[in-house]
């Protein structure tokens, strides 16, 4: 049984990737966005076997941001390890779109079923609401926000992108909170990842952890989700994202 909920929660952040949106493959989408990321970076080469290449040096960049809990800003992922071969004059200037593009041939991202109702109905109760997310993108989750019409209800949003530190940096959540003007302890965190995003906010001080569980995924083959007394953050867990609004009443 988890642990009983921590009183006076103000704040509740969420994560993006797998908690608000989720990865549908689209070939047709990624197809544009190879074709966009080819002509971009002027390649003679197929955008297939270009972005083939691509996607072997990000798991090569990915690899030194785990390591490091850094993210590297968009220039540098571009001129430093996606396209280090191409001339960093010509490819600075798009990497902001490059960026985006990338993202884009990797499939849509559609929001979790009840998404924006359950954002929409948190707000009203009363509740401050942000946003903490690793992502290599600057322009994309403040594209999707304002395109969504959920720009309003969030008054944090802290990307790794533009931050420059990952989870589980309790750097990033720390500045989460500060931007929101609330107390880490009167706080909580939604994330999907048992160990990167229990660890980050444990070690920020926040008041809580709620992890949204993929199907089959079993509580106790978690590492990570014990409630030990004296521990901060205790775990809760859901399996749907409308379940917050059975955790948060109106305050």
């Amino acid at each position: 049984m988890p642990a009983p909920m921590p009183p006076n929660i103000e704040a509740i952040f969420l994560d993006v990737g797998n908690t608000l949106r989720m990865l549908v493959k689209d070939e047709q989408h990624q197809a544009r966005a190879r074709q966009q990321i080819a002509q971009l970076a002027g390649t003679q080469e197929s955008p297939e076997t270009f972005c083939e290449r691509l996607d072997i040096r990000y798991k090569v960049y990915r690899h030194w941001a785990f390591d490091n809990l850094i993210e590297a800003c968009e220039e540098e992922l571009w001129t430093r390890w996606m396209l280090p071969d191409f001339p960093a004059d010509r490819i600075a200037p798009y990497a902001r779109e490059l960026t985006f593009q990338y993202r884009q041939s990797m499939g849509r991202r559609v929001l979790v079923p009840d998404a924006k109702e359950v954002i929409v109905e948190l707000s009203k109760r009363g509740y401050c609401l942000g946003i903490i997310s690793n992502v290599i993108t600057s322009r994309e989750i403040p594209d999707w926000l304002e395109a969504d019409r959920l720009s309003p209800y969030f008054k944090s949003v802290v990307l790794s992108s533009v931050f420059g530190r990952r989870k589980p940096d309790p750097a990033i959540y720390l500045e989460a909170a500060r931007r929101a003007g609330v107390d880490p302890a009167r706080s909580v965190y939604v994330g999907d990842n048992p160990i990167r995003d229990v660890e980050g906010t444990r070690q920020a001080g926040f008041g809580m952890v709620i992890l949204l569980l993929e199907p089959g995924v079993r509580e106790q083959d978690i590492p990570g989700m014990e409630n030990t007394p004296g521990v901060n953050a205790p775990v809760w867990t859901i399996r749907q994202f409308r379940e917050l609004l059975d955790l948060f009443p109106p305050r």
